[in-house]
């Protein structure tokens, strides 16, 4: 890995956040006053094609990057909030119905937030 992509790497897996690729470069930017927007999205695709990051692409959101560890997301349909939940492990399940392989899965569970549910009142 270059030193850009270790750096990204290290401010996505260690955060406990949903960060979108603008969030990154601020964070990177600390480290790495020279680095410009561009080389965060080359950078960031190329680790996601990897494998070594998750995208997590939301409807009319910017796409956000986690890491790779298997786990859920809760999405409010109003505000965009992202939040995990661990749920049991599908794979088998879904491998016993579909009777073949298949690469992934990437559960989305759409929700009002409780601080957009308390707006509504």
């Amino acid at each position: 890995m270059t030193k850009y992509e270790k750096e990204i790497y290290n401010i996505i897996t260690d955060s406990t956040g949903h960060l979108t690729v603008e969030q990154i470069y601020l964070e990177l930017k600390k480290k790495c006053p020279k680095v410009v927007l561009a080389t965060v999205y080359n950078n960031v695709n190329k680790l996601w094609k990897a494998g070594r990051i998750r995208k997590i692409s939301v409807e009319n959101m910017p796409d956000r990057y986690d890491r790779v560890i298997k786990h859920d997301h809760l999405i409010c349909q109003k505000c965009g909030r992202l939040a995990d939940i661990s749920l049991e492990d599908l794979t088998a399940s879904l491998r016993g119905q579909m009777g073949e392989e298949f690469l992934f899965y990437d559960l989305k569970i759409f929700y009002i937030c409780p601080d957009c549910r308390k707006k509504d009142l």
